[in-house]
């Protein structure tokens, strides 16, 4: 029997503020444990949380930006249950009355465009966290909790059911992901825990609307764990069903290095959590004029840049696609064509050389020693025939190496072209007699063979010679003698 994948996603998103949500703790990452907090983040008694106000206005910009319909009231709630890492024994989060509802997200995958749709988003406290460790002395193992995370902001965005690959999965989260970057909300650093996906996984038989029992999947650190995990998930139920047995309800950890997915307990039900309104806080009243002062603070979304790219610009969707794929690198595109420089020229020399380069010195885009406004000069010298392709390629990779401006480049290194014509002309002749056994290929048909001339001349020039005037040049002698 065929079966079709059920699966939802819940995302904890780590809002980029600087103080924790209910106190003003630092949000850095990294620091030495236990040193970013404060009575009110480890719950002592006598305390007293007083709400961020920065980061009700992320998550209210978040929800604009997601379509969701945001409600007027939300209410906080503490949902209990006991961890070492978790202080109080109870966390402020948002249940029965969450910030927004009822938003989506479109994704694509190959050709096809879907919606998936999301339930809620909603506000709440991180635990801390617990560092397991082993004892050099006994080889005891022991296990340390550092509270610097403890009361960090985070949203929980929680997806419908509606997806139905581990391929949609990955598409929804860069999809997510990048939106969540261009809010400025948050950083997206799935290795850092400061975005991270839990999933809640089923099979049913095609056509079936009754779902199948879930597993919920967690300690998944990147994209491609999200979907290596799914995969392996799906697979597992499937095995199950049809060997006659149940899926069980419970979580399951992913465990990278050996590929699969490992029980590690009960699956929770929200009755388990025994959510009741937190009498400390009182409920957050969103009104119409917060709501459109924040909706004026959006940018354009990836997806609409995408689409405006292909549209003002000609280049291809692949191409929109990875120019937008991060806010900087958009914004650096445009920029490039500032200085006047061909759109896809400018796409390519971005995709293919520059990123390769950054890429390869694991270096962002922000320290990128190639300012938009050199690149442009450069890409114009280029189409204006003051270098040759190239020699651009040379004069690139000297102005990545030294930050300098192309001209710089072409003056210290003696790369300005070729002009005079009699001196190319010249040398064209001389690697015309020096090869008569091609001449004689070219003369029996094989023209191909005028790529290799092509490749002679331009050695001998060192490249500087205008590859159009070589053609002409060459064809004349071979086609005339």
């Amino acid at each position: 029997m065929d079966y079709e994948a059920v699966i939802g996603l819940e995302v904890h998103a780590q809002l980029f503020t600087r103080s924790k949500i209910f106190c003003g703790c630092s949000t850095e990452f990294g620091a030495p444990p236990n040193t970013h907090v404060c009575p009110v983040c480890i719950g002592l008694p006598g305390v007293l949380p007083v709400l961020n106000r920065q980061v009700a206005e992320m998550a209210l910009k978040t929800s604009l930006a997601l379509h969701f319909e945001v409600q007027k009231r939300s209410i906080w709630e503490r949902k209990n249950y006991f961890y070492p890492d978790l202080p109080k024994g109870y966390q402020i989060s948002q249940y029965a009355y969450p910030l927004a509802r009822n938003g989506w997200i479109e994704i694509k995958v190959g050709e096809e465009q879907k919606r998936i749709g999301i339930t809620r988003l909603h506000m709440e406290e991180d635990a801390g966290k617990l560092v397991h460790s082993e004892d050099a002395f006994s080889h005891a193992t022991a296990s340390y909790v550092d509270f610097n995370r403890s009361g960090v902001p985070l949203m929980e965005i929680v997806s419908e059911p509606d997806i139905r690959s581990a391929e949609e999965a990955g598409a929804y989260l860069r999809a997510l992901r990048n939106i969540l970057v261009y809010l400025e909300v948050c950083d997206g650093n799935m290795e850092q825990g400061s975005m991270r996906c839990d999933a809640n996984v089923s099979v049913r038989p095609p056509g079936r609307e009754q779902l199948g029992t879930r597993a919920e999947v967690k300690n998944m650190n990147s994209f491609r764990n999200v979907e290596r995990a799914l995969e392996y998930e799906i697979k597992r139920q499937v095995r199950m069903l049809e060997s006659g047995k149940e899926v069980a309800q419970e979580t399951r950890l992913w465990d990278d290095k050996e590929g699969k997915t490992i029980s590690m307990r009960g699956k929770e039900e929200s009755h388990d959590y025994r959510y009741f309104p937190d009498p400390d806080l009182l409920p957050l009243e969103v009104d119409e004029e917060w709501t459109e002062h924040v909706r004026q603070t959006l940018p354009e979304l990836p997806m609409e840049k995408q689409k405006r790219f292909v549209a003002d610009y000609g280049i291809p969707d692949y191409d929109a696609s990875v120019l937008t794929s991060e806010r900087p690198l958009a914004d650096y595109y445009e920029d490039v064509l500032k200085s006047g420089a061909d759109a896809k020229k400018t796409a390519n020399w971005i995709m293919s050389e520059l990123l390769r380069e950054l890429k390869d010195d694991d270096r962002p885009l922000a320290d990128c020693p190639i300012t938009a406004e050199n690149l442009g000069a450069m890409i114009k010298m280029i189409d204006n025939g003051e270098i040759t392709g190239k020699i651009g390629k040379t004069v690139f990779a000297e102005m990545y190496k030294t930050g300098k401006s192309p001209a710089e480049v072409i003056d210290e290194k003696g790369l300005k072209p070729m002009a005079d014509e009699g001196e190319i002309d010249a040398i064209c002749v001389k690697v015309v007699e020096e090869n008569p056994k091609q001449v004689k290929q070219y003369k029996d048909g094989k023209t191909k063979v005028l790529g290799f001339f092509v490749g002679q001349v331009m050695k001998a020039t060192g490249g500087k010679a205008d590859p159009e005037l070589v053609n002409r040049l060459l064809k004349q002698k071979l086609d005339g003698s």
